[in-house]
């Protein structure tokens, strides 16, 4: 039994894979089966060691995006490309899995194409409420497509009509839906009973909510403790601008920056926050997992503008506010987070919101569906 994994290179895109794959060795292991094959297909490991650990191969794949503004680099790339299905197709023939899984992005583009002309079997994930335009493409294909908003089902009505689209939500590896509470406060060595804010910019940070918390950073303290995942490359020029904002402020204590959040980091600032300020990407299923109320600022360029309609569909549940960019003021921002803290019945519905979107199956789901492709859809018992 062989399965392939195919995503682009962030982390998007590889962590609900590494999910999938947990699930799928879990039930392995439960039913007694022979362990599978398993392997990564991506431009980049993005986490080798995590790649080592659970046993998959990886494969590199080479693609380039196709823009929709002219650019020279539209032509380089394309080669590019081609080239990239070409390796993949030796690839995926001297394989020749029992199913292959793509997450979306151009990344997955050689592999996918590799796996249609070899008539392998197809299933995909989408994770915004915007399909991206390979997984739209891969969709005419797939034998199934799972969905991790429910709104993303009018990008393939056609596959709806079959059946093969199902609401799965969006797969979280067991360790990043498992805050930790206890201890969680010492842990940032802060004050029991201040309420703590969570924010989180990405994997690279976000220079637009770094600007906006630190303008409006001596009110935050007075009212709050903050966790503020900044973004590596940023890391320095906010610790030492905050550092001068709050130079003789007695609550200085109260700020803590990274500049990026480890496993066990991410778990207690879960464990630790009242209220989360996030971007829309899938760091959303992360804070819904957790049950915490939100706020969401959504990239205002992001590709088919799929972070504001991913924003605006978690919005509608109820789990969340939404600022745009363009409206991220420091009064708009501290007037935001004080609506929400004050007004504890808007707080709990968030929450209640948050846990009642979130489905804590998905990854299991999908673990199954492959499992069943790749044993020639036999049911597991």
């Amino acid at each position: 039994m062989k399965i392939i994994f195919t995503g682009g290179g962030s982390g998007g895109h590889f962590y609900p894979i590494i999910a999938v794959v947990e699930a799928v060795k879990r039930l392995v292991k439960e039913k007694k089966l022979l362990a599978p094959d398993l392997y990564y297909f991506s431009p980049e490991p993005y986490n080798p060691g995590l790649l080592y650990d659970l046993g998959l191969e990886y494969k590199k794949t080479t693609a380039g995006k196709m823009r929709r503004y002219f650019s020279l680099l539209n032509l380089t790339d394309f080669f590019k490309t081609v080239w990239g299905v070409i390796s993949a197709l030796l690839d995926v023939f001297d394989i020749y899995p029992d199913v292959v899984f793509g997450k979306g992005a151009y990344g997955s583009f050689p592999t996918l194409l590799a796996a249609r002309i070899l008539r392998i079997p197809v299933v995909i994930h989408e994770s915004d409420a915007a399909p991206g335009r390979v997984n739209r493409w891969a969709g005419k294909f797939a034998s199934h497509i799972a969905i991790s908003y429910p709104e993303a089902s009018k990008y393939f009505r056609d596959a709806e009509k079959k059946g093969k689209v199902l609401h799965s939500g969006q797969p979280v590896r067991g360790a990043m839906r498992e805050p930790i509470s206890n201890g969680a406060h010492r842990f940032f060595e802060f004050e029991e009973g201040i309420k703590t804010i969570l924010v989180l910019g990405g994997s690279q940070g976000s220079e637009i909510i770094n600007s906006a918390i630190l303008d409006v950073l001596p009110k935050l303290v007075e009212n709050y403790q903050i966790i503020h995942q900044a973004g590596s490359a940023n890391l320095k020029v906010v610790a030492e601008t905050a550092e001068a904002i709050l130079l003789n402020h007695k609550f200085k204590k109260r700020y803590k920056v990274f500049g990026y959040l480890n496993n066990l980091e991410q778990q207690m600032a879960a464990g630790a926050a009242d209220l989360v300020l996030s971007r829309a990407g899938s760091t959303i299923f992360e804070i819904a997992s957790w049950g915490k109320a939100s706020i969401i600022i959504p990239i205002t360029d992001s590709n088919g503008d799929h972070q504001k309609k991913n924003a605006l569909a978690y919005a509608a549940s109820g789990a969340c506010s939404v600022i745009e960019e363009a409206n991220l003021t420091p009064n708009v921002l501290f007037a935001e987070i004080k609506r929400i803290m004050d007004d504890s019945a808007l707080y709990q519905k968030m929450e209640i919101a948050a846990k009642q979107f979130f489905k804590p199956d998905a990854d299991l789901l999908l673990a199954r569906l492959l499992l069943q492709i790749a044993l020639s859809h036999e049911e597991l018992e």
